[in-house]
C-alpha cells in the first residue's frame, strides 16, 4: 500500500506545528520544526496510572536525598578524581553545606522523570532530572498537534495511529509548573515582607541556546500570572546580582528576584568563562551559582538536588534496594512500587563488554553516561562498540 502522507499533508502538519512554537532555533531569525510523530505512541492506561502514582514520590525521594548532605557526600567523592564536572559539583556541595553558613534558598523542585517502556515489565525508570528539566511545553503543545492532526487528517491519523480505538490525554503541564513557580514566588514575597504585585522570574539559559520556544511557552504562562520574567546566561550574570534587604537576591536594573529557575549548569561547558576566572577554571560561574543559594529565593536545581539525582546516586538507590528507602521514610507500600520502576543498573568496568556478550548480547541494556538530559543513550549494537571503545 503507497504511503498516503503525501507532501501537502506534510507541509500542512509541520506549518501548524511551528504555529504551535514546536521549534527550535536554526540560526539568527530562523526556526525550524522539531521531530515529532504523525500520532502519538501508545501507553496503557494501567501503565500511565502507575507512573502517575509513582512520580510524586520520585519527587519526595529527589528532596529527600538532597537534604542529606553528608550521604550525597559520600556517593559521589569517588567521582571527584575522574570527572572534571562532578569534582566542580562537588566542590560547590561541600562550600554551600560544609562552609560557613547554611545555603537559605528554598528549593523549588520542577522535576522530570525519563521513563522507558518494557514490553514484560512496564514503565522503567531512566532517570530523574532536577535540573534544566524542560519540554514540558513541548509535551502539551504536542497533544494540540495531535488533535489537530485528527481533525483534519482523520483519514490518514487512523492510518497511522497504532492504538485506535485510543484517547488522546490533554497535558496542561505548561500550567502546571507555572502555578508552581507562581505559588513559590508569593512564598518568597511574603517571606520578604515586600508585597510585590509582580514577583520575578529569573531564567539561567545557555549561551547560543536553540531549545528558546519551550522556555518561552513557559515565560508566556508565567507573565499571564503577573510574573516580570528575565532571561540571563550565566555570564550575563556575573557581577550584576547583589543582596538586598532580608537577604533577597537582586539582579541590577530589575529588582527582587523571588524565583531562579536553571536551564543551564548541568554540563561542565556552562561553567568554563576563562576570561572571567581569577583563579582557576570555572570559578566565576561556580561562584554566581553558590551567590544565588545564599540568599531567600526559590531555586530550581540547587546544587544538592541536582546531585540528588545524578546517575550515581540513582546506581547508589537501586543498589540499596528497600532497606535503603526504608531509612530515606518510605512506607511499605511506597517503596515496594519505586523498587517495581526501578530500572535493573550496572557500574560499567573493564569487564562489561565481555559479560554482555556471555549473557547474550546488550539488546536489553541502555548505555547511559553521567551527563542529564534524556539525550546521551546508547542501544542494542551501539552498546557493545562503545564499551569496547572505553578504556578503564
Amino acid at each position: 500500500m503507497p504511503d498516503i502522507v503525501c507532501n501537502p499533508i506534510i507541509d500542512d502538519v509541520a506549518a501548524e506545528a511551528m504555529q504551535l512554537n514546536l521549534c527550535f532555533l536554526d540560526g539568527p531569525g530562523r526556526a525550524r520544526q522539531v521531530p515529532f510523530t504523525f500520532s502519538p505512541a501508545p501507553i496503557s492506561a494501567h501503565t500511565l496510572g502507575r507512573m502517575e502514582t509513582v512520580a510524586p514520590l520520585l519527587g519526595r525521594l529527589t528532596q529527600t536525598l538532597a537534604a542529606r548532605p553528608e550521604l550525597i557526600r559520600t556517593v559521589h567523592a569517588p567521582l571527584v578524581a575522574g570527572d572534571a564536572f562532578f569534582a566542580e559539583m562537588f566542590a560547590m556541595h561541600e562550600q554551600l553545606h560544609f562552609g560557613t553558613g547554611d545555603p537559605v534558598r528554598v528549593p523549588l523542585l520542577l522535576q522530570r522523570s525519563d521513563f522507558l517502556p518494557d514490553r514484560h515489565d512496564g514503565a522503567r525508570l531512566v532517570e530523574c532530572n532536577s535540573i534544566a528539566a524542560g519540554m514540558a511545553p513541548f509535551g502539551e503543545q504536542a497533544h494540540q498537534l495531535h488533535t489537530y492532526i485528527r481533525r483534519r487528517w482523520p483519514e490518514e491519523f487512523a492510518r497511522y495511529h497504532t492504538a485506535s480505538p485510543g484517547t488522546l490525554l490533554p497535558n496542561p503541564a505548561t500550567a502546571g509548573m507555572a502555578a508552581a513557580i507562581t505559588a513559590a514566588a508569593g512564598q518568597i514575597d511574603r517571606e520578604l515582607g515586600v508585597g510585590e504585585a509582580d514577583p520575578g522570574f529569573l531564567m539561567v539559559v545557555q549561551e547560543n541556546e536553540d531549545n528558546i520556544f519551550d522556555q518561552r511557552l513557559l515565560e508566556r504562562q508565567l507573565q499571564a500570572q503577573g510574573l516580570r520574567t528575565y532571561r540571563r546566561t550565566f555570564r550575563q550574570l556575573h557581577q550584576q546580582l547583589s543582596s538586598g534587604p532580608n537577604q533577597s537576591l537582586q539582579l541590577a536594573g530589575c529588582g527582587t528576584i523571588h524565583v531562579v529557575y536553571l536551564r543551564a549548569g548541568y554540563q561542565y561547558r556552562d561553567y568554563i568563562a576563562t576570561d572571567l576566572d581569577t583563579r582557576q577554571c570555572c570559578d566565576a560561574i561556580c561562584a554566581t551559582r553558590m551567590f544565588i543559594e545564599r540568599h531567600r529565593v526559590a531555586v530550581n536545581a540547587t546544587v544538592a538536588q541536582q546531585l540528588a539525582t545524578s546517575k550515581r546516586m540513582q546506581l547508589h538507590l537501586a543498589g540499596g534496594g528497600d532497606l535503603l528507602l526504608a531509612e530515606l521514610g518510605f512506607a511499605e507500600g511506597e517503596r515496594e512500587l519505586m523498587l517495581a520502576t526501578f530500572a535493573a543498573m550496572r557500574p560499567v568496568d573493564g569487564n562489561s563488554a565481555e559479560r554482555l556478550l556471555a549473557e547474550g548480547g546488550s539488546a536489553e541494556w541502555v548505555l547511559k553516561n553521567q551527563g542529564e538530559g534524556g539525550g546521551h543513550c546508547l542501544f542494542d549494537r551501539d552498546v557493545l562498540e562503545r564499551l569496547k571503545s572505553l578504556h578503564p
